[in-house]
């Protein structure tokens, strides 16, 4: 029985979904970011409880259509700006049409109409959080920060950056606080 599951945005995720899904004895096949495969079919009761345990833990179980597809593609977004060392080269409107099966146009559609802004500002988000977080890391430069984040040049990296927290990336670095947001807030914040 597959479930989906919204909020799981990190290993520590899925790993928390995992614990509750093995306090109910529950068998899993696969554990992924905003979906589980579990071996059982569960009666109403029991998804129930498995909501009541998921919701203590900060996950809900999703069960509209709709609600599905757009967390799958946040998760397929945060997944490729946060947890992916590899870049994509195509155009992420072909990746994400390819990876979820569906037209980019419809996507699209769906997504600013049931979160209220374009799927571009959300990717665009979640690159300036990741950035902070490498700024943060101080492993890197700018310059390879932007190319890391795929951006064509540092002056491009910077623009959005300003746009999007009022700062140029050098005087984010300076601030003795620097904050950052949780991954799972970012699109709500828009």
């Amino acid at each position: 029985m597959k479930l989906h599951i919204k909020y799981m945005v990190s290993n520590r995720c899925k790993m928390a979904v995992r614990e509750e899904l093995k306090k109910l004895g529950l068998h899993f096949i696969i554990v992924d970011m905003g979906e589980v495969e579990i071996m059982e079919n569960l009666s109403g009761e029991k998804l129930e409880q498995l909501n009541i345990a998921l919701l203590k833990s900060g996950f809900e179980l999703i069960n509209n259509r709709r609600a599905v597809l757009i967390e799958r593609i946040k998760n397929t977004i945060i997944e490729m700006v946060h947890h992916s060392d590899k870049m994509i080269k195509i155009n992420f409107s072909d990746f994400l049409s390819e990876k979820l099966k569906y037209d980019y146009t419809y996507l699209a559609n769906l997504f600013s109409e049931v979160q209220g802004t374009t799927i571009e500002q959300f990717i665009i988000h979640h690159k300036v959080e990741r950035i902070k977080e490498l700024i943060i890391y101080d492993e890197l430069s700018i310059t390879g920060i932007a190319w890391k984040m795929n951006y064509n040049s540092v002056a491009h990296l910077s623009n959005q950056f300003k746009k999007v927290t009022g700062l140029s990336p050098s005087h984010f670095k300076k601030l003795k606080k620097k904050r950052r947001s949780p991954i799972e807030e970012i699109g709500n914040m828009i």
